[in-house]
């Protein structure tokens, strides 16, 4: 029986946690699959896995933040020390978003505020021909994705491997051998998400109006590809990729 775990970086919203079963049940949905265990730390509030439970995990996923990965909060410290330990013993790693740049950080890589700002709504992501070449995903030269970041990864050092682009963002997907890999958009996050998510950054003025409006824009022009990505991630998770 295969055993994964979700590392939490933010505190869950009430919608999300009362719609959702909060972030962890938002992942669930996206990557669990039948005879599965999942289970969650809440690394954002110093709750880590211990050396000897990390033996019983087949991977780790870790989320989102409202924190910065190019930060040097206890907690972040705490959580590059840990991936460098999950990299050491070759396990199953997926970053999304804040987890996207903070598994670049431990890897050597700069994260650092995008120069081009927030990007916030659905974009179109541009795969590498070794990704569309992929001998056992069929995938198109592009997908759409949801996206909501003011960071992102300004660079990695050569033995890491850039898997998609988009006209925002230069390192939207990157993988590091077999065993990690970073998405830096959101493939979990529904339209329902991320709308009541820009709600939120602009109420605490985190975000601008025109960010709200572009936002709101594109989630009514464009549909994510959810499926498409649910699949791409759970096959790298699952050592099918």
């Amino acid at each position: 029986m295969k055993r994964f775990a979700v590392l939490l970086c933010a505190e869950d919203s009430d919608y999300v946690k009362k719609k959702y079963g909060g972030y962890f049940g938002v992942f669930v949905r996206m990557l669990a699959e039948d005879g599965e265990i999942w289970d969650v730390y809440r690394v954002c509030t110093d709750h880590f896995p211990s050396d000897e439970e990390i033996k019983l995990y087949d991977g780790f996923v870790i989320t989102g933040s409202c924190s910065d990965a190019h930060g040097n909060d206890a907690w972040i410290i705490k959580l590059l020390i840990l991936l460098k330990k999950l990299d050491s013993l070759n396990k199953k790693v997926l970053g999304i978003c804040f987890g996207h740049q903070i598994l670049a950080r431990s890897l050597g890589g700069k994260v650092a505020r995008a120069a081009s700002g927030w990007d916030i709504g659905v974009r179109t992501i541009h795969f590498s021909t070794s990704m569309k070449t992929s001998a056992n995903l069929k995938l198109p030269a592009r997908l759409s994705l949801i996206e909501c970041h003011r960071d992102e990864v300004w660079e990695l050092p050569s033995k890491v491997e850039v898997l998609a682009s988009s006209d925002k963002t230069k390192v939207e997907m990157f993988r590091y051998m077999d065993h990690i890999m970073g998405v830096q958009g959101h493939p979990e996050y529904t339209k329902d998400i991320l709308t009541h998510l820009i709600d939120r950054l602009l109420q605490r003025g985190y975000i601008e109006e025109g960010n709200a409006i572009k936002g709101r824009a594109s989630v009514d022009e464009h549909d994510p590809d959810r499926e498409a990505w649910k699949q791409l991630c759970t096959s790298f998770l699952k050592g099918r990729l």
